[in-house]
């Protein structure tokens, strides 16, 4: 390729990624949506998903979180319990009240999370075209917190790529997308609806336990078309039992967390890490009724979770 046509092809280049940068914003929801797929949420299907409850059986889904749990750096935690006395001095009251208080400093990503939409963008534009200097503060965001969201009560489904793939733990940089999707979600007969919670298995959670450093180093996860994919069908929210739920290495080496721009930037998805999916795994419980009740933290980023499974 001569100068010439390399100038021509690197100029259709900037051509097509300043059409593809503009065609995510306004939202299928309307210009001033700040919920994304949570829109297609509705009480007839939380009714729908509450019939899959047949043995009462509840699973948590969150992981513990605290000053050893594996996390993106610089992220920290760090807990002190107060004491109203030493656990020697006098009691309160004449029914001689004692307790304890507890100050948590920590970051929202640590553990078992959800990822708001105002969590990534693309250079500094987020869900639905919303301008960073509009609505981050750093009091907290004015925009699409989540604090805002309304509960996520909907039809989980879990589809475990590590048994699909014949291993109990998949590599790092493994990538599936939609063909593996479609495939795993066949051989476990269940289709992906509209409204849905998706869960992977992909047992890369065990790694947390043996080797935080290897755990945090890379990790197999959905590729950018898998996300569009299960953007397209109406997923509300996509998860895994992985710190950042998208493979890592990325598929194209120069980019930086592609997945989470697909989902939460274009399209509104929600992101969970770090789900706890062995149980469900392990009884082969494709689909429940999955509900999270997300705290209420008035202008959050992102929240530490523990969402439940019935079935």
């Amino acid at each position: 390729m001569n100068r010439f046509q390399t100038g021509i092809a690197l100029w259709l280049t900037i051509c097509t990624s300043a059409a593809v940068a503009e065609d995510w914003h306004p939202s299928q929801f309307g210009a001033d949506d700040t919920l994304g797929a949570i829109n297609h949420l509705s009480p007839a299907l939380v009714l729908e998903a509450a019939k899959l409850i047949k043995t009462g059986k509840t699973y948590a889904l969150g992981v513990e979180t605290g000053s050893k749990s594996p996390a993106y750096a610089p992220r920290t935690y760090s807990m002190t319990v107060l004491q109203l006395s030493d656990g020697t001095g006098t009691p309160y009251g004449s029914n001689k009240a004692t307790g304890n208080d507890d100050l948590m400093v920590t970051w929202m990503g640590i553990g078992s999370q959800i990822d708001g939409l105002g969590h990534l963008g693309i250079d500094h534009v987020y869900y639905n075209g919303n301008k960073a200097q509009d609505f981050v503060k750093n009091t907290g965001l004015t925009k699409m917190s989540i604090d805002t969201l309304p509960p996520i009560v909907a039809r989980g489904v879990l589809l475990d790529m590590a048994r699909y793939l014949g291993k109990p733990i998949l590599d790092a940089g493994t990538a599936f997308n939609q063909a593996e999707i479609e495939a795993a979600a066949k051989a476990q007969g269940v289709t992906l609806k509209k409204g849905d919670v998706v869960l992977f298995h992909t047992g890369w959670l065990n790694i947390a336990e043996q080797d935080p450093v290897k755990f945090m180093a890379g990790e197999p996860g959905l590729g950018v078309g898998g996300a569009a994919y299960l953007a397209m069908l109406g997923a509300v929210a996509v998860g895994s039992d992985s710190w950042a739920l998208e493979v890592m290495p990325a598929e194209v080496e120069t980019e930086f967390v592609p997945v989470h721009q697909e989902l939460l930037t274009r399209n509104g998805v929600y992101i969970l890490e770090n789900m706890d999916t062995r149980a469900l795994a392990k009884d082969e419980a494709w689909e429940f009724l999955f509900v999270l009740g997300q705290p209420r933290f008035v202008g959050a980023v992102q929240a530490v979770i523990n969402p439940v499974a019935i079935r």
